[in-house]
């Protein structure tokens, strides 16, 4: 089965194909093209919906068909067709989304609506080679911070969300503070490793308490407080570098702290042994080897998708497509899209 994803949620305008095989253990990503907006969105400190949609009515046609031409296949051989449905930027959701209804449409194939969580939580089993089994599943993306039971396709209970800042929203927002590029993330992470994380004791919101939700927004606070004790003028570009750098790396050490405190905590509750971390806060450097650390004393089985398929793609739309399609789960081509749409049946903001 070979099925053709398109991810327009955001400021990314991807397309992949994906193949699976009868015989072999997992599926084959024959293509995966990104146009990033990132430079674009730069200039403004942050995404703007307008400009985001407007550039993926531009970039779609060029970018579907280098993904056509790298995987070798064309239209006529797709078996289905998946798009991002929801949550997202509903301008730019309806961009990909129609595109692929179109194509399902003319090509007399079936659709697939995908939520762009379950693309995520999904995406580190693209490449793992005993495919999906259950597992804890925690999802560190910009606009959201979740923990979710998996025990199969389709089959997921939420156990924990963030109530206002998710961790990548903390991570944008603090670099924002600091006058640092878009996006704040890798910026932040970079200065880092230059850092000393205990120079600044940040708290750790919600990090004792016994449920699994995650709150950053205090975080974020307490940076906003800390800088005019650093410098009269609170302008961050009037600290020294090294002051930045023990900042970064003291915002980031209190986000990985509660976001492995949490893990933890829900695998005992669950009593998986497996955890696949996904979203694109799962880049981070000092994220994965602290977590490789944790769970090699815990012998807990650590799933992480290849940083090629932690930020916004489409390859992992088109693998939870296929794991729909191979159910026999199909979308009618009037499945509205959902800017707020639910992952397990439950709110993932508050």
């Amino acid at each position: 089965m070979l099925v053709l994803g398109i991810e327009s949620s955001c400021d990314e305008t991807a397309v992949a194909l994906i193949e699976e095989t009868p015989g072999e253990q997992q599926p084959r990503v024959l293509s995966s093209v990104i146009s990033t907006q990132i430079p674009l969105h730069r200039l403004y400190g942050g995404v703007i919906p307008e400009l985001a949609s407007r550039n993926h009515s531009t970039n779609l046609p060029g970018v579907l068909k280098e993904a056509l031409e790298k995987a070798g296949r064309s239209i006529r051989e797709v078996d289905a067709f998946a798009s991002t449905a929801g949550p997202g930027l509903v301008a730019a959701l309806l961009v990909g989304n129609t595109a692929a209804k179109a194509l399902a449409l003319a090509a007399g194939k079936p659709f697939v609506a995908v939520n762009h969580l379950e693309g995520h939580m999904l995406s580190p089993f693209i490449t793992h080679p005993g495919g999906l089994v259950p597992h804890l599943g925690l999802v560190v993306s910009g606009g959201h911070t979740l923990i979710i039971n998996v025990q199969g396709s389709g089959n997921y209970e939420l156990i924990g969300r963030s109530r206002d800042d998710a961790a990548g929203e903390a991570f944008d927002k603090v670099a924002k503070m600091l006058d640092l590029p878009y996006p704040g993330g890798p910026e932040i992470d970079k200065r880092a490793e230059q850092g000393d994380p205990t120079r600044f004791k940040f708290p750790r919101p919600m990090m004792h308490e016994s449920h699994l939700d995650f709150s950053f927004s205090g975080l974020k606070t307490a940076v906003l407080y800390t800088l005019p004790k650093l410098v009269p003028s609170g302008n961050p570009n009037d600290l020294d570098e090294q002051t930045m750098c023990d900042l970064c790396a003291g915002v980031r050490q209190a986000i990985i702290d509660v976001l492995i405190h949490k893990a933890m905590r829900a695998l005992k509750q669950t009593r998986h042994r497996v955890l696949a971390v996904s979203g694109g806060v799962s880049c981070n450097s000092a994220l994965r080897r602290q977590l490789a650390e944790r769970c090699k004393r815990a012998r807990i089985e650590l799933i992480l998708p290849p940083n090629s398929l932690t930020t916004d793609n489409a390859a992992m739309i088109a693998f939870a497509g296929l794991l729909r399609a191979q159910a026999g789960d199909f979308s009618s081509l009037d499945t509205p899209v959902d800017p707020n749409l639910k992952l397990a049946g439950a709110q993932t903001r508050a």
